[in-house]
């Protein structure tokens, strides 16, 4: 990346028309499209011997949370968070206009994989054209960097990165609560999704010239986010800041009354989690001094976050996993991203933890999986009740306490990335519950007992699972990596980082992914309107 870091990105060219209309789409394939609660026709058994099928069908529902603008901004090519869903009909009733760079990774991921010509992620992106999916997906990509620009353009101050922001004008704006700030866990999982994404369009199969002078001017937006990185993320002595207080967002990095800090003294990365993801492009991708760069890792070990913790309960263990901080899903999202499963060890020891995941649920008597989520719907005011973020497992975590009484099925992607049967198997046992499934794809979460659900749809419960069933974007994450001659100091690092805590046997490696047992129960609950059996 070096070569570019000089350019400002406000020289970028405008690229928002480098790609055409996207072709309409062609005829109807000959088979039927399954029908919306398509779950309730299948049972364990036949997940686990037909996954193909099964994710066929999926990715057709999931899919319609994209092609029906409740997640994204045809103008501007910008994510929405998701929307509400009338408690009876299952219709969208509040948009949520607002986003982040972690929902916009997502979208990056997604599309790098429509590109680099998946046809499962086709199927979800366009499923009555296939031959279309990569044009749709250049197209968006083209409108969204003329949002990027302009945002810049209007907010220097944010170096290229991202706040929470409002999605619904032609232009985004930070939210009214994060004027001023920025977050960077949210960014650091931005910024090696776009650059897989540059990868697929550089190398997709019949990449034209249009593909590659997209790449080119991602690459030089990825470019300018390295330059920045530094002055806007990292406080010195190995501290990368989790929330960044800027002094004017308005002002250029470099003006004197300009100034970056952490939010708070503990407003830090130092996390083994999604948070590691900055930690890793600050290393690779930035002109930080050698120094400074090994303080990062410095810091990160004096933090302890990084351990390792034997799980045992009900009869099952010892397993041997690397303590969670709530032991959320959600906490192994930079898993999808950089190519931590080469290192072995690291591989099984993520692989231990989805043997504890999914045996947990068994023997608590859990019918699903945790991760952080929306609470469920007040049926009189059809506002969600909150957040969830300690749900997870407690006897694995740093954080003891915990919330339990809701399941997801994006629980269940980090399974998927060991053992997909498995992992649909879980997330069939969730979708199959009352009102689970809607018009667009699964619904966000659900009570164990039955008595409610989460009647919201977002980029996190789903395209999540989506992305981990397409294999994430290790691969193409790995292959830029060996090109740009940083593979080797990943792996080094990583080496180093987790063979200081895992130096000795793993137990646990034996058992066996776990399967559900038991479904949520129906507590008289009805099924929405618009996606009933």
């Amino acid at each position: 990346m070096s070569r570019l870091t000089s350019l400002s990105f406000g020289l970028l060219l405008a690229a928002g028309s480098l790609v055409g209309a996207a072709p309409k789409p062609g005829p109807q394939p000959s088979k039927p499209p399954p029908t919306c609660r398509f779950a309730l026709k299948t049972t364990q058994e036949q997940v686990l011997k037909a996954t193909d099928d099964f994710i066929w069908d999926m990715l057709y529902w999931e899919g319609k949370f994209h092609q029906n603008s409740v997640a994204y901004n045809s103008l501007n090519g910008m994510t929405y968070d998701g929307t509400l869903l009338d408690w009876t009909t299952g219709e969208p009733t509040q948009l949520h206009t607002f986003s982040a760079a972690s929902k916009e990774a997502l979208a990056f991921m997604l599309y790098a994989q429509v590109i680099k010509g998946s046809k499962e992620a086709a199927r979800f992106l366009s499923p009555d054209d296939l031959k279309a999916a990569p044009g749709i997906a250049r197209s968006i990509l083209s409108t969204k960097l003329q949002t990027y620009q302009n945002f810049n353009q209007t907010y220097p101050g944010f170096g290229g990165h991202l706040p929470w922001f409002t999605s619904d004008q032609q232009d985004i704006a930070p939210t009214y609560d994060w004027v001023n700030r920025v977050p960077g866990l949210d960014n650091g999982e931005l910024l090696w999704a776009i650059y897989a994404c540059i990868q697929a369009l550089e190398k997709a199969p019949g990449s034209d010239k249009t593909s590659k002078e997209l790449a080119a001017h991602w690459q030089l937006w990825l470019d300018y986010a390295a330059k920045t990185a530094p002055k806007v993320f990292y406080q010195g002595d190995g501290k990368v800041c989790a929330v960044v207080a800027i002094k004017d967002q308005s002002l250029p990095l470099d003006h004197p009354d300009q100034s970056y800090s952490c939010e708070s003294p503990t407003s830090l990365l130092d996390d083994p989690y999604e948070g590691e993801t900055l930690a890793y492009f600050l290393q690779l991708y930035t002109d930080l001094p050698a120094k400074e760069k090994d303080a990062i890792w410095t810091y990160k070990r004096s933090a302890g976050k990084l351990a390792k913790v034997e799980y045992s309960q009900g009869g099952v263990g010892p397993i041997t996993v690397r303590k969670g901080f709530w032991f959320s899903s959600h906490e192994v999202w930079n898993q999808l991203e950089l190519p931590y499963f080469d290192v072995d060890i690291v591989k099984r020891v993520f692989m231990n933890g989805e043997r504890v995941r999914t045996c947990n649920s068994v023997v608590t008597n859990t019918p699903g999986l945790y991760a952080s989520v929306n609470n469920s719907t007040d049926p009189a005011t059809g506002e969600i009740q909150g957040y969830i973020s300690p749900a997870g497992i407690p006897s694995i975590s740093w954080q003891t306490d915990s919330y339990l009484d809701v399941v997801t099925p994006y629980g269940a992607f980090p399974v998927m990335m060991f053992d997909k049967a498995v992992g649909l198997a879980w997330w069939r046992n969730m979708v199959v519950a009352k009102k689970m499934q809607n018009k667009y794809g699964s619904t966000e979460g659900a009570r164990i007992d039955g008595t409610g659900v989460s009647a919201i749809v977002t980029w996190d419960s789903k395209v999540l699972t989506v992305v981990s069933l397409l294999g994430g974007v290790t691969d193409l994450v790995r292959d830029k990596m060996k090109a740009e001659n940083v593979y080797q100091d990943f792996l080094r690092i990583t080496k180093t980082e987790y063979g200081r805590i895992f130096d000795g046997p793993l137990e646990g490696e034996n058992v066996k992914l776990c399967l559900p047992k038991i479904s949520i129960p129906d507590a008289e609950l009805e099924d929405f309107t618009s996606c009933s059996a």
